[in-house]
């Protein structure tokens, strides 16, 4: 697969004289389209790509194979630019297919929806499950487990009209839509997901754990601290590991609230695009088969990758956390 611009034009006069399987191949046809399609279509997409070459930018960029590995991940000095960068462009008369500002992206709404909603859910499952009175109990966790009925498109609207304003007016930071107003609105969508986990976790500890503490003079507070929370140690780990999931993997929300610039920065206050908001904004558009079309499936790929890495891992982990504690390693 190549995204160079700067291609061999073979002038129409010769369509005849060339071999069928050269044609097809200068034409980027699939066996079935070639032999569905008759002379005059043929003739006339040649007359296309004679037509293409000649809008060619005269630029040296032009000659270079985007989708190779060096520019997908590394940084080029394209023409006009005083130094290497890494640019996510694929719309333009030279496609830039960089993804390394997509997955900083990424990890940067992720890392603020985990900093934000993990403290908050694993909290509120602690006092749930070991602190609250059972009336409040009854009230509570219905409603945190509530909020996962909220649709995503739902939090991104709330985040683009009333999340942004907010935070930008206490905050003060210039670009209205960013990672951070991304993040703060996955963690909203992920809360309800590591409360419910972490508080079956906590819920399912020994109670007689608890009654020993306190028969040794510690504080509720303590036991449910020191005692209980170690001994759901695994199944915390699980619900962390699914809300990493929930939120890497999160489209809508992202969509609305980022900011949707592929712009190569660590601050969490300048905007940002995520992998799973360039995949739904741009795949639509794409021509079936093409470059653009391939790169985008390629970092789908990798997204599932990522996903299915950290799965198996929290896995791994939690199984030897079990055993462990069971004693048996």
């Amino acid at each position: 697969m190549s995204s160079s611009a700067v291609q061999e034009v073979i002038p129409v006069e010769q369509m005849d004289q060339m071999p069928k399987e050269q044609l097809r191949s200068y034409l980027g046809l699939s066996a079935k389209q070639f032999a569905e399609m008759d002379r005059e279509t043929m003739q006339a997409l040649m007359e296309v790509k004679v037509e293409q070459q000649k809008e060619i930018p005269n630029d040296k960029d032009a000659a270079l194979n985007t989708t190779s590995w060096r520019y997908l991940l590394g940084p080029h000095q394209w023409t006009g630019y005083d130094k290497p960068e890494y640019i996510w462009q694929p719309v333009s008369g030279i496609h830039k297919y960089n993804i390394v500002p997509l997955v900083l992206g990424s990890l940067k709404a992720t890392c603020v929806a985990l900093l934000f909603s993990v403290p908050l859910a694993l909290a509120a499952a602690i006092y749930v499950s070991q602190l609250a009175r059972p009336t409040i109990r009854e009230w509570v966790k219905p409603c945190i487990e509530l909020l996962s009925g909220i649709p995503s498109v739902v939090l991104g609207f709330f985040a683009l009209l009333v999340m942004a304003s907010v935070l930008q007016g206490v905050l003060g930071y210039q670009s209205r839509l960013n990672a951070f107003v991304a993040g703060m609105a996955l963690g909203l969508a992920i809360i309800p997901v590591v409360f419910s986990i972490a508080e079956d976790a906590l819920t399912s500890v020994p109670r007689s754990y608890t009654q020993a503490a306190l028969a040794l003079g510690a504080s509720p507070w303590q036991a449910a601290w020191q005692i209980v929370l170690p001994a759901a140690m695994p199944g915390v780990f699980a619900a962390v590991v699914l809300g990493f999931g929930r939120a890497i993997g999160e489209t809508m929300i992202v969509l609305m609230a980022s900011g949707n610039a592929s712009i190569m920065s660590l601050s969490l206050f300048d905007s940002t695009r995520t992998i799973t908001a360039t995949i739904a904004a741009e795949l639509a558009e794409t021509v079936f088969g093409g470059h653009h079309y391939r790169i985008l499936f390629m970092i789908g790929a990798l997204l599932f990758a990522v996903t299915f890495v950290s799965n198996f891992i929290a896995d791994l982990v939690i199984y030897r956390l079990k055993a462990r504690m069971e004693g048996k390693a």
